[in-house]
């Protein structure tokens, strides 16, 4: 569907976090006229009407995903459905009937429980300011395969993680530096650098707002399974803690001690393996 040039101007000033939602709407609205072009006079009509009704339109979480299922050559996660696994354990949460008992007022979208994913290190979908961030990782590791100096993998590490190590004949990976892109070991001709394990590293406690937060890492690498299993027991934590509206990501900085013991035997098992 085409968009006028004031329509669009319009819609960029649309806060990022409902943007996709109203743009939708206002698609499906002119649709629904028979017309093809969206104007600037539909784009406030849909405003006007989804101001008003704004706590119908309150889900009690969102869950958000890059273009990485989509066929990103960036890529690193492992699960190609789990974001759709997870909105399906946020949907048998109640969250909403949860806000609606406990928040004072009408429900607005940052009362929503808020779970991001992005498939690789470059985040696109800003994990680090969602109530939990997810992060696709491909971990690149040394084989005993000889190699032949090309050079590639220096050439394409943009943490500057990988050099070659002249006298051993053999790259060596900062893990300090390293972020897990994976890509050194794409581009490795001998497979002298293969991924050793793809996983998800999970960041708790984000948000924007007055008083914003970056989220804090977990440490280690999870699989999917234990993705959902993070997800569910911070919701489980969220539900026994929250009062008035109050976010996920204050309640994290307020009993981050709790919160850590919550999930304390997934991080002890990340840390001895």
């Amino acid at each position: 569907m085409e968009w006028s040039s004031e329509a669009g101007a319009v819609m960029r000033k649309v806060p990022f976090f409902v943007k996709k939602r109203v743009r939708k709407k206002v698609e499906a609205y002119v649709a629904q006229q028979g017309r093809g072009t969206v104007t600037v006079d539909d784009v406030y009509a849909v405003k006007k009407g989804y101001m008003e009704n704004m706590e119908k339109e309150v889900a009690g979480f969102r869950v958000e995903n890059c273009f990485g299922p989509g066929g990103c050559p960036n890529r690193a996660g492992p699960d190609e459905d789990l974001a759709g696994r997870i909105e399906s354990l946020l949907a048998g949460s109640d969250l909403r009937g949860f806000l609606k008992k406990t928040v004072n007022g009408p429900l607005k979208f940052h009362h929503e429980f808020t779970v991001t994913l992005a498939d690789c290190p470059n985040a696109c979908s800003r994990p680090q300011i969602r109530d939990i961030g997810i992060i696709g990782a491909a971990v690149p590791g040394l084989t005993d395969n000889p190699c032949s100096m090309c050079g590639q993998c220096v050439e394409i590490c943009r943490e500057d993680a990988v050099t070659l190590d002249e006298n051993r004949q053999m790259p060596q990976i900062d893990v300090s530096r390293c972020l897990d892109c994976g890509q050194c070991a794409g581009v490795c001709p001998t497979q002298t650098i293969q991924t050793i394990q793809r996983c998800y590293k999970v960041l708790l406690g984000g948000k924007l707002g007055r008083h914003p937060r970056l989220a804090r890492p977990l440490p280690g690498c999870y699989d999917a399974d234990q993705v959902l299993d993070i997800v569910g027991r911070c919701v489980d934590f969220y539900k026994q803690h929250s009062t008035g509206g109050k976010r996920f990501a204050q309640l994290a900085a307020e009993n981050g001690p709790e919160l850590m013991a919550a999930l304390e035997d997934l991080i002890h098992y990340q840390k001895k393996g």
